[in-house]
């Protein structure tokens, strides 16, 4: 929970969108990561199955789901942060 946490965090911070962190039980397996944009359906961007990821690993991860999804034209938010999902060399 730990690494999706950190991870989760780092990428809301650098998009500056919020995080809200729901738990079902006792139990953190598997972990989700929705990205959710008002009244729309959340849309799952990552899914933890218990493994022991590295933050940075799912930081990746979430940053590349997140330039997929500023592609997309409902999420044309994203498209004006694209520079900072993911900067070109």
């Amino acid at each position: 929970m730990q690494s999706v946490s950190v991870a989760t965090e780092k990428i809301a911070k650098l998009l500056k969108l919020s995080m809200e962190v729901i738990a079902f039980g006792d139990e953190f397996s598997p972990i989700y990561v929705y990205y959710k944009n008002g009244d729309d359906e959340p849309i799952p961007i990552y899914c933890d199955k218990g493994g022991q990821s590295a933050a940075h690993l799912i930081y990746n991860a979430l940053r590349n789901m997140m330039f997929v999804l500023s592609f997309h034209p409902k999420h044309s938010a994203l498209k004006q942060v694209r520079k900072e999902i993911m900067p070109f060399s």
